[in-house]
């Protein structure tokens, strides 16, 4: 990493729990995460729900700058995490340089953004298992996948640490999921039975 052209130039260190940016700040750059993991969270009723809990390969904070908006939501190191920070002219002058990193954002944007309103749709209502629902659709979406599978260790720690709900109740989830019809648990693999049953329930469906 030291050896980065890129890092050197664009790099940047946070420790573990330190703040990167907070909900309704101003907001000059964005952040690509190089290593390790960030968490994003929101204000909702006077409580901070973790929205996300974003890894290598992700980006954050690009609405500021794309849009001139304030921060929508908080951003924390989960644990040492190395970013590149853009700011607005640097950010244009990359995509302008690559048509398929500006695709790459603008898809990413559009799920982000659906998956955020229909999340606070979920929390309103305090509707847990609509909540866990939606965050598996966007699982199998964000693999690349349509009928296909998730890892149930890995996608069970995930959702558990972004949606802060004990693995134990997101295992008792997947197997209500399982007698639904929704997935079928296989070897090491969840497998997606029936999309429709599962976007219902991510909507708010029953």
């Amino acid at each position: 990493m030291a050896d980065d052209p890129l890092f050197s130039k664009y790099g940047k260190i946070f420790d573990s729990g330190k703040l990167i940016f907070e909900e309704n700040e101003e907001g000059l750059c964005m952040y690509i995460i190089q290593e390790g993991s960030v968490r994003i969270m929101k204000t909702f009723d006077n409580r901070e729900y973790t929205l996300a809990v974003l890894g290598k390969g992700d980006f954050f904070g690009e609405m500021a700058i794309v849009s001139k908006i304030r921060r929508t939501a908080t951003a924390v190191a989960a644990d040492t995490v190395k970013v590149l920070e853009f700011d607005r002219q640097g950010f244009i002058g990359m995509i302008e340089k690559n048509a398929k990193i500006a695709l790459n954002i603008i898809d990413k944007l559009s799920r982000r953004l659906l998956q955020a309103n229909q999340q606070i749709l979920h929390l309103k209502k305090k509707d847990e298992l609509g909540l866990v629902a939606l965050n598996l659709h966007f699982a199998f979406l964000e693999a690349g996948i349509f009928m296909g599978h998730l890892d149930p260790t890995k996608t069970t720690r995930e959702l558990s640490i972004n949606l802060e709900i004990p693995m134990e109740k997101i295992m008792d989830y997947f197997k209500q999921f399982t007698a639904d019809g929704i997935i079928r648990m296989q070897e090491n693999k969840i497998v997606l039975m029936d999309t429709a049953k599962l976007i219902a329930l991510a909507e708010g469906g029953k």
